[in-house]
This record gives structure tokens, C-alpha cells and sequence, in this order.
């Protein structure tokens, strides 16, 4: 403490603010340096390394976090992309399929985030072992994929799982089951952090558990951590001796992120000769995605740019449609030696994000997390993709699941495509009430998900259920007021019908 107030009183006795704040800034990366190394006295011999390499990304990332000043992006260097960063799909499909379609997907390796879990959906567990079609899990149909092209190509794709120290376990429990597929399966856990109190600033954890009282002291640091904990892992290198020159990386939960071939013959074989380091694949905002990451032109280079780092005073402006017509669908194809080389240079770039939360036991924290697609601006030669919306089919919610449950979709060897049956390429909008929130609540309102075909938006709201075989076309809109409950019956066919408390059916 002496040591500190010399230090301080020495730097207010010369210039002032700016010294000030950074005697303050020294000493706050001093004291949770010391209560890293507290917390690392406390591993055994077996969790030691990774822990050491865990607690030295957090410090780094700390050190950029007390660094930075003001918002990361200065709005007046934003640009539109040029015409040519960001290439029509229909472009990329054009060009065919060469015809050593096998030798190109031998050089792939598939990634899945799979750091998530199921608590949204009122779910334990991984997100990715939730049922989403015909008893059929986010990893089932993700297998399903793989071994198809495996099967159908005679090629070794292999699927390799991003756990977390939230799904690790759990995962690996499941894989046994697909020790008979074709398609050879790794894992690897991104790194853990310590969550940081947000008026002290230091570290929540006092020991490297993560169970009793230490449950919430820690967190996975965003997908943005991929880089250094694949680096880490040892598969990249692996990977690199196997002759595998690109991953496709994607969150396991977008069901629509399949293999493409076009674009990965695109990677392999580039119309110019010069191959890009990293694609990232886009798609048309609608109203739905106004607050989606967006890919502009900073200072010469592709950056990915998101609602948090935009300043107030220019939200609305990213929000629209008519200016930022695009958003980053988390599709990403990237060159292992790429990152490799940048790993090995420290020069991976990825703005921060502060994430705040509040524990269960009021204590406000906050955690810094990076996004996967943010290094784009690190590599070279980098693309955009405007992809169809097909290839963007996330399932976050409730409402998300009804979808991919329904008749919209056919399922083939683990890829949902949009029925033929549908007359119009767009999905329906649907907004299911907290009723529907879990999905063991979910389930237990439809006795059968409904047709919905001829949808184009639909609204529940309160206590309803749904009988067997019932249909929804056009607008629907049913809300069970208060203390009501609406059960429609079976076999209904409501179109274009507002449904209320007292169970009058209005034309809408």
C-alpha cells in the first residue's frame, strides 16, 4: 500500500490524469496477476499446464481490456465493402464442380461450436443434445451430414467438437455412440477464465474448482477463443501433417451450415490463383436480423463489425436495412496454416467484448469475451460470401424448433431443406409466449406439430394448446388472456384468424 500511494502521489505530482490512470491501471494488472498465481498454486500436477495456459490468455486479454480507450470502431472510417469483397453465392455455384471433387474434401476438416448449453430452452446439458427432428439431436444430424459425404465420396471428413468445460463432459459421454459411423470425431475444450467483479475489477474464482461455491466464478471466453485453445489442443498441427488445409467452422446450432462444395472448390481452386485465408459467409438482413454483425471496410481491410461496438449515436443508422444489407451468419472457412502462422505471431486480432452478468447471488460481474469472425481483418486475402438464407438456420428459441419441426422442411442423410410444397422461399415468422419457453412445455402443448405450409406469421401468447393435425395458413394470432385457456381443436384449419380469450374466431 506504501508503494502505492508513492506511486500515486508521484504521478499526480506531475502531469496529472492521464499518469494517474495509468499507476492505477499498473497496479490493478499487479494485483490480479498475484490472484492468478494464487489460483494456480491451487491445480494439481495433471491440470497444471492447461490451467497456466488458460490464466496467461485471460491476463493477456485483460491487459488489452484495461488498454483500450473508447469504442474500438472510429464510425466516420466505415465503408461499404467493394463490390468484389463480398461475392454473389450464385457466382461462387456457377463455376461447377471439378471433377476431383473427393481430393479437395480430403483437405477439410469440419469444427462445431459446442461450448453452449440448453438453459435458454429450459433444457440441462449441451445445447447440442437437445431433440430437434425425429427424435434426432443437433449432433445426431451433424454426424449424419459428415458420414454422408464420407459414404457418398469416399472421403475422410472429420468432425471435430469445440466443447467447454460446460459440455465437455456430457458430450463425450454421447460420442460412444457413433463409434460404428464413418466419420472420425475429436474434441477439444476452449479455454476457461475466471469472471472478473465489476468494481474491483479481480477475479471472482479463489481456486481453480469449478463446482460448490466456485460454479459460476468461471466462464468460456467466447467463440473468438477457437484460435489459441485449436492451437493449443495439438489438433492443428495434426491436422496440418494429415495435408487438411481448411476448416469449416459454424455453431452447431445452425442447421441450415452444411459442407458446401461450390464454396470450398471456390477456397481449393481460386478463379485468380490467389487463395483467401479466410470466407465468411453472409446473408441479407430482414427485420429479424437488424442487430446482426455486419462486414464493412475499415482502413483498407474486411472487418466484422457488431451492434456493441457502435456508438449510440449511430445504432439506428447500423440497424438499417437500407445501408447494411448483409449480416454474418458465424459460417466460417478459414486456412489452418493461416492460423497457425498468426497464432504463432500473436497477431490475431479480435476486438473485446465486455459481456456483464449478475450471479445468482447478486454479485454483478462482467466477462471478456472475443467472437470467432472478428480476426477477419488478421488475414489476408479475406472474402465475403452472400449465401441463401437456407444456409442460416439457427436454432435459439422455442419458436426457432417449431420451425424445423414442421412439414417446412424435409429431412435427408441430416440436412433440413425448405418443402418444395412451399410457394415462397421465406420462412414464417413465429413468436411463441413464455408458456412455450421450455421445451418440455413446448412439447407438451402440441399434441402434433401443425402444418404450416402456408404460414407466414404466427403469434401465441398465454395458456394455449394444439390438438392433432391442425392447420395454420396466413396470419394467425391466438392469445389466451389471463387466467383463460385456448385449446384449438383437432383438426383445425385457421387462416388468416385472430383466436382471444373467450375463444371467438375473428377473420383477420
Amino acid at each position: 500500500m506504501k508503494r502505492f500511494l508513492k506511486n500515486l502521489s508521484k504521478a499526480m505530482s506531475q502531469d496529472g490524469a492521464s499518469q494517474f490512470q495509468e499507476v492505477i491501471r499498473q497496479e490493478l494488472e499487479l494485483s490480479v496477476k498475484k490472484e492468478l498465481e494464487k489460483i494456480l498454486t491451487t491445480a494439481s500436477s495433471h491440470e497444471f499446464e492447461h490451467t497456466k495456459k488458460d490464466l496467461d490468455g485471460f491476463r493477456k486479454l485483460f491487459h488489452r481490456f484495461l488498454q483500450e480507450k473508447g469504442p474500438s470502431v472510429d464510425w466516420g472510417k466505415i465503408q461499404r465493402p467493394p463490390e468484389d469483397s463480398i461475392q454473389p453465392y450464385e457466382k461462387i455455384k456457377a463455376r461447377g464442380l471439378p471433377d476431383n471433387i473427393s481430393s479437395v474434401l480430403n483437405k477439410l476438416v469440419v469444427v462445431k461450436l459446442n461450448g453452449g448449453l440448453g438453459t435458454s430452452m429450459g433444457c440441462k446439458g449441451p445445447k447440442s443434445l437437445i431433440g430437434v427432428r425425429n427424435e434426432n439431436t443437433f449432433l445426431d444430424l451433424t454426424v449424419q451430414q459428415i458420414e454422408h459425404l464420407n459414404k457418398t465420396y469416399n472421403t475422410d471428413v472429420p468432425l471435430v467438437l469445440m466443447n467447454s468445460f460446460n459440455t465437455d463432459e456430457d458430450t463425450k459421454k454421447i460420442l460412444q455412440k457413433y463409434n460404428h459411423c464413418r466419420v472420425k470425431i475429436y474434441t477439444f475444450n476452449q479455454s476457461r477464465y475466471p469472471r472478473i467483479n465489476k468494481e474491483s475489477l479481480l477475479p471472482v474464482a479463489k481456486d481453480v474448482s469449478y463446482s460448490g461455491e466456485n460454479t459460476e466464478a468461471w466462464y468460456p471466453p467466447g467463440h473468438g477463443d477457437i484460435y489459441a485453445s485449436f492451437y493449443n489442443s495439438g489438433l492443428l498441427d495434426t491436422f496440418i501433417g494429415e495435408g487438411k488445409e481448411y476448416i469449416f467452422v459454424s455453431n452447431i446450432d445452425n442447421l441450415g451450415a452444411t459442407v458446401d462444395l461450390y464454396i470450398l472448390n471456390h477456397l481449393m481452386n481460386p478463379p485468380n490463383g490467389k487463395r483467401c485465408e479466410f470466407v465468411m459467409e453472409v446473408t441479407n438482413k430482414t427485420r429479424a436480423d437488424v442487430k446482426g454483425g455486419t462486414l464493412t471496410q475499415y482502413e483498407g481491410k474486411l472487418r466484422l463489425v457488431e451492434i456493441a461496438q457502435v456508438p449510440k449515436a449511430h445504432v439506428d443508422e447500423f440497424k438499417s436495412v437500407s445501408k447494411f444489407k448483409i449480416f454474418n451468419t458465424n459460417n466460417l472457412w478459414i486456412s489452418l496454416a493461416a492460423v497457425k502462422r498468426l497464432q504463432e505471431q500473436n497477431a490475431i486480432d479480435m476486438e473485446i467484448i465486455v459481456n456483464a452478468k449478475t450471479l445468482d447471488g447478486g454479485l454483478n460481474v462482467i466477462q471478456l469475451e472475443t467472437a470467432v469472425g472478428a480476426a477477419i481483418k488478421s488475414f489476408e486475402n479475406s472474402l465475403g460470401i452472400n449465401v441463401p438464407r437456407s444456409r442460416f438456420l439457427p436454432v435459439k428459441t422455442t419458436s426457432d424448433l417449431l420451425l424445423v419441426m414442421s412439414n417446412l422442411y424435409s429431412l435427408n442423410a441430416g440436412s433440413l431443406t425448405m418443402s418444395e410444397k412451399r410457394e415462397f422461399p421465406t420462412v414464417p415468422l413465429v413468436k411463441l409466449g413464455s408458456s412455450f419457453t421450455k421445451v418440455q412445455d413446448y412439447l407438451r402443448r402440441f399434441e402434433s406439430i401443425p402444418d404450416m405450409l402456408e404460414l407466414d406469421h404466427l403469434t401465441v401468447s398465454g395458456d394455449v394448446t394444439f390438438g392433432k393435425n391442425v392447420s395454420l395458413k396466413g396470419t394467425v394470432i391466438i392469445i389466451a388472456n389471463h387466467g383463460d385457456r385456448i385449446d384449438i381443436p383437432p383438426g383445425a384449419v385457421l387462416e388468416n384468424k385472430i383466436v382471444s380469450g373467450n375463444l371467438r374466431i375473428l377473420d383477420h
